[in-house]
């Protein structure tokens, strides 16, 4: 049986939120969720490319902040996607968390400490 532990901070997500979406308002024509979607896909195909040529040749030289800047795109495309669906992401994050700690709880979610 492993013990509960106290779920990850999240709080002033919807603030963030709340935020990107007056940005995107005031800087872009609005543009629908399918779009977001697909750039969503985009953005972290980009990232993830990036992280396989670094497991192809591990000796190769990483470039942090094109690893983030890739992070920081998928980020705010995931902002913009929740926007676009009307989707409170902080209250999603919240719920999709008490899950798994229940599962982690049953042991249900692999090796756990």
């Amino acid at each position: 049986m492993t013990h509960p532990l106290n779920p990850p901070e999240i709080f002033g997500l919807r603030a963030s939120q709340a935020s990107f979406e007056a940005y995107q308002s005031a800087a872009f024509d609005n543009r629908p969720a399918s779009f977001f979607a697909l750039e969503l896909a985009g953005e972290c195909g980009e990232l993830c490319n990036v992280e396989k040529k670094i497991w192809r040749n591990p000796e190769r030289a990483v470039d942090l902040s094109h690893l983030a800047e890739e992070a920081a795109d998928v980020l705010i495309t995931l902002l913009n996607y929740c926007n676009a669906r009307g989707i409170d992401l902080e209250a999603a994050v919240a719920a999709k968390l008490a899950t798994i700690e229940q599962r982690r709880q049953q042991g249900l979610m692999g090796a756990t400490r």
